[in-house]
């Protein structure tokens, strides 16, 4: 069995927050322990039920992650005292609970589960429309209370019956094959639905409207999330369209169906009965409507155990545990309901290209900027997606890993309060512009098809003159850098690395590595990447006619065409202002080093 989440009274809460200081995760309401288990190795995971609001409130700028299902009310006012909080998680799929534009607001993420209780939800659906057919609800409470009523508890048979679907989507569709399985016909309406799909799940219509399913259908019902626009989807109007014999059903979300008008419906047999696992207020006020239909003898009421399986509680727990472990280590979250949704199958393809961007960034900031911000806030980035790579339209996260490359050396987080929903806030707050620019088919080489370009601008130089370029590219899952500036160079950006910017010359190498084995650090790799072409050409006219060398001091030789950058990876703890670096930048020869760690 997996551990028990952490438990904690409210007296003790400042005491833990005090004495860990790892990132914090409150749960307020019982997920699975399964997939809090994932979490606890890394995070400290409190569960603490009975919160009332004021108790979230109180206790949430202590948090870093917030974990719920469907009862805690995430608020505007949760979210802004919730001042170290990067992730809400609901163990579920629905998010009315939550405000996602006032976490969209604070740069957090929400992530759901969209498919972890699919099955437990479509099973639901069917266990309600069959004891609404069976009257099974009022069989078990007749025979508990010692009365034997068989004459009065007729049902109806299922099989031949036609089942109407409004919202076809991943629970629609398996509550469709499943009444298809029982010998239902099953018709749906679903602007948005494939219609191939629906014929090969065996759907036998697709209607247009409301006013063409209804009259047909001897049950309904529905699955579709709760907006503007399916809010009372059914009312009076509607309901006094369908069959007196007709059953309605609701394992989807309260408010769909007016609850006023269903009572109504009812009382007037203009329907025989409804199963309800959903209401607008959970638990229902007394006396409310909801109150009122979850005691009428024609409904069949469950208190919202649509997804209340032991498979499906620990699905949905381990897809969001997964996620928040992503989140909090500064990774990309596979359902996020206020960023594109960033499918699996999506993300193995980008994750190679998030960790290049990433990496391009860092030693953009370290190695241009000398991993200070001077020369990151205020300057205009231009980031260049090559050939195949440009036909993805989804680049939020490859944005994202841009900014937290450039800032995660100079943040005290280290890049890690960056996600795909704050990555333009922080761009914006440091100063930061990025433009994306999408080339396809230029012509190029192929490995144009996986290869990135950033460039860098002094402000308001439009696009001329300080520009700095460092491009890379992917093979198979390894990342390489290409071209540093006006260097050609093929290395991978990982670990230590220390880059000189030196005149190529007979015992540079050996120079260097006396330095360095001098003070105990040992080389992992080493690269000579020369000028290129047209840097070579460019940096010998300029020596001609000034003597000097571009980026680096006044010389009166004519050597600038033979600069050229040492890259080395090293083993061994080195500082920025460490005694190593001051004497490789003293050598003769180098004009120049820089210290990366990425």
């Amino acid at each position: 069995m997996a551990p028990s989440a952490i438990t904690s009274d409210t007296s003790s809460a400042g005491e833990a927050a005090a004495s860990d200081n790892r990132p914090r995760i409150l749960v307020p309401e019982k997920v699975s322990a399964e997939g809090l288990a994932l979490l606890h190795k890394l995070y400290t995971v409190d569960t603490r039920t009975g919160l009332t609001a004021e108790d979230l409130i109180a206790l949430i700028p202590s948090y870093h992650g917030l974990i719920v299902r469907s009862e805690t009310k995430v608020t505007a006012a949760v979210l802004a005292a919730g001042s170290k909080l990067r992730v809400v998680a609901r163990a579920g799929v629905g998010v009315d609970n939550i405000d996602v534009s006032a976490a969209t607001g604070h740069g957090i993420i929400v992530v759901n589960s969209p498919s972890g209780n699919i099955a437990a939800a479509a099973e639901h659906t069917i266990a309600l429309l069959l004891a609404t057919a069976r009257n099974v609800g009022r069989a078990d409470a007749t025979l508990k209370a010692a009365k034997w009523e068989r004459s009065k508890l007729v049902g109806i048979e299922v099989g031949r019956k036609t089942l109407g679907i409004i919202g076809l989507g991943k629970v629609g569709m398996k509550v469709a094959r499943m009444a298809i399985g029982l010998g239902m016909k099953v018709v749906a309406l679903d602007p948005y639905a494939s219609a191939d799909m629906a014929k090969q799940a065996g759907v036998e219509a697709l209607v247009e409207s409301l006013a063409d399913l209804l009259p047909v259908v001897d049950f309904l019902t529905i699955h579709t999330p709760l907006l503007a626009s399916t809010l009372n989807l059914l009312g009076e109007a509607e309901l006094q369209k369908m069959k007196p014999t007709a059953r309605v059903l609701n394992v989807a979300r309260g408010g769909v169906y007016n609850e006023e008008a269903l009572l109504k419906a009812l009382d007037e047999g203009w329907i025989a009965g409804a199963g309800l696992d959903v209401f607008t207020a959970e638990p229902p006020a007394l006396d409310s409507a909801a109150a009122r239909l979850a005691a009428h003898p024609k409904v069949v009421a469950t208190p919202h155990l649509g997804a209340s399986t032991v498979e499906a509680q620990e699905n949905v727990s381990m897809d969001v545990c997964t996620q928040v472990l992503e989140i909090l280590r500064g990774g990309l979250p596979t359902a996020a309901v206020n960023a594109p949704l960033i499918m699996p199958e999506e993300y193995r393809r980008l994750e190679p290209f998030v960790r290049l961007i990433e990496r391009m960034g860092g030693l953009y900031t370290q190695h241009f900027a000398g991993g200070r911000g001077g020369m990151v806030g205020g300057r205009r980035f231009e980031l260049v997606y090559h050939g195949e790579l440009a036909e993805i339209s989804n680049t939020r996260p490859l944005f994202a890993a841009l900014v937290k490359g450039l800032v995660s050396s100079i943040s005290d987080a280290g890049g890690r309060d960056v996600n795909i929903v704050n990555a333009t806030l922080i761009a914006r707050e440091r100063g930061i512009a990025i433009d994306e620019k999408h080339v396809r088919n230029d012509g190029s080489p192929a490995l144009h098809a996986s290869l990135v370009t950033l460039r860098s601008f002094e402000p308001g130089g439009g696009g001329t003159g300080h520009e700095q370029v460092i491009e890379g590219y992917v093979s198979g899952k390894v990342i390489f850098i290409s071209k540093l500036d006006r260097f050609a160079a093929n290395f991978h950006p990982e670990g230590v690395l220390l880059v000189l910017h030196n005149y190529d010359e007979p015992g540079k190498i050996g120079n260097v590595g006396m330095v360095l084995g001098k003070h105990g650090i040992n080389i992992k790799f080493m690269q000579v990447a020369a000028l290129n072409r047209e840097a070579r050409e460019a940096a010998a006219a300029a020596a001609a006619s000034s003597g000097s060398v571009v980026d680096g001091p006044v010389v009166d030789t004519g050597d600038a065409a033979k600069e050229a950058l040492m890259i080395l990876g090293v083993d061994g703890d080195i500082a920025r202002d460490s005694e190593v670096v001051r004497e490789l930048g003293e050598a003769e020869g180098i004009l120049n080093v820089s210290l990366v760690r990425l």
